[in-house]
């Protein structure tokens, strides 16, 4: 009887043991340790939702980073194109539902949608000490680091890569390069219907929107806005004046504008408008590497800059697969995957990684990048960058856009 006892005991010592095991394999990975988040990655899929809006944006993802991670960490991407806003409901919607393992396990995110993000605890974090190559090659004490939007990021995201709002035309076209809003307006005038812009909340439009105010009213006299609407309003007031009367100009006469910033590129390489504008300063290049902008096309910017920002990557709350998440993210960091791509046939997002970090070789894989046609050069593109407004002023100034000139 005692030894049968013994056998029993024995036995549930061994199940209690693989069990704990099993759960550790599973769930109780040890981050800390990023061999161990490799390990419990190995062989995974990791579902990365994000806008699909640029075909060279997502070449790159299957083309370049899917390639990489496969390669040196045995992960699987499953790229899902999807709108930001359907993104932030699924997620709000399946935390209502209380799915554990929810369908997004990386997110690409940024401005006022990580600020809805944080503020319904959509979220995992803090995760940017898991990242070995986060510390290694990032300037961690930077303000585009540290703050999205003017909204403290606290290891919630990861830098993905870095935008700089510009105009573009074809100077062979249209000679005059506007250097102001008051340039622009007398643009317009002057090629009458046939400038526009999209209508906000397309981010690039809205983006637009921003820069008129910057130029018109002044950067430092909006940056430190409170999330107020009447206090909004009274202080871009100028600025929406200046809208309604450039809006008779443009295309249609403002009576409609393009929804995309996709739309507006047609446009502008089918001729119907003689201007477009893109968050990425190498886009132009690219797009006159692809055939569909004219080979003179050339960005430029207002003498009192343009806004410049950094995109992000998030890990959702309920993601089923944490650590193949922070993998990719580990690989996205990585010299090589900032330099493939900065390449503008690639993609052309500006690197995130600090150049004092990189050794000589890692260095080069920068320099050796031809920036392409019809692109600034980056000290004339950093010297006139200027920051971004507070998360949750953006909104409010495009609602205020749809009431006093979409209506």
């Amino acid at each position: 009887m005692k030894r049968m006892k013994a056998v029993l005991i024995l036995l549930t010592l061994i199940f209690l043991i693989s069990g704990c095991s099993g759960s550790n394999k599973k769930g109780a990975v040890d981050r800390t340790d990023f061999g161990a988040v490799l390990a419990a990655a190995k062989g995974t899929t990791v579902n990365f939702y994000g806008w699909g809006g640029s075909e060279l944006t997502n070449k790159w993802i299957d083309n370049y980073l899917a390639k990489y991670v496969k390669e040196n960490y045995d992960i699987k991407i499953n790229r899902v194109p999807m709108d930001i806003d359907q993104i932030l409901n699924k997620m709000i919607g399946e935390k209502q539902a209380n799915v554990k393992k929810g369908s997004v396990d990386l997110v690409w995110i940024n401005g006022e949608n990580f600020n809805t993000a944080m503020k319904n605890d959509l979220l995992f974090g803090p995760f940017t000490d898991y990242l070995p190559n986060y510390e290694k090659y990032v300037d961690v004490n930077s303000d585009e680091v540290k703050y999205d939007f003017g909204y403290e990021i606290n290891g919630f995201e990861a830098p993905y890569g870095k935008a700089q709002f510009v105009f573009i035309n074809n100077p062979e076209a249209t000679p005059q390069a506007s250097k102001s809003a008051e340039e622009l307006l007398e643009y317009a005038k002057n090629y009458k219907g046939r400038v526009t812009y999209p209508a906000p909340p397309d981010f690039t439009g809205s983006a637009f929107v921003r820069n008129i105010i910057y130029d018109i009213v002044g950067y430092d006299m909006v940056k430190n806005l409170s999330a107020d609407k009447e206090e909004v309003y009274n202080a871009i007031k100028p600025a929406i004046d200046y809208l309604k009367e450039l809006k008779p100009y443009l295309w249609k006469e403002g009576k409609t504008y393009p929804s995309t910033i996709a739309q507006l590129d047609n446009m502008y390489a089918d001729g119907e408008v003689i201007m477009t504008m893109s968050y990425n300063p190498n886009h132009v290049a690219a797009m006159i590497q692809t055939g569909q902008f004219p080979e003179s096309s050339q960005s430029f910017i207002f003498d009192k800059g343009t806004i410049g920002n950094t995109h992000f990557l998030a890990i959702p709350a309920n993601a089923a697969n944490i650590d193949g998440a922070l993998a990719v993210i580990n690989a996205v960091l990585t010299p090589q995957m900032q330099a493939s791509k900065y390449v503008p046939e690639n993609w052309g997002d500006l690197p995130v990684v600090d150049m004092n970090k990189l050794n000589e070789e890692e260095k080069e894989l920068f320099t050796a990048v031809k920036i392409g046609k019809g692109v600034l050069p980056p000290e004339e593109l950093l010297s006139k960058r200027v920051g971004e407004l507070k998360a949750d002023v953006v909104p409010i100034i495009e609602e205020i856009w749809q009431e006093e000139i979409m209506k």
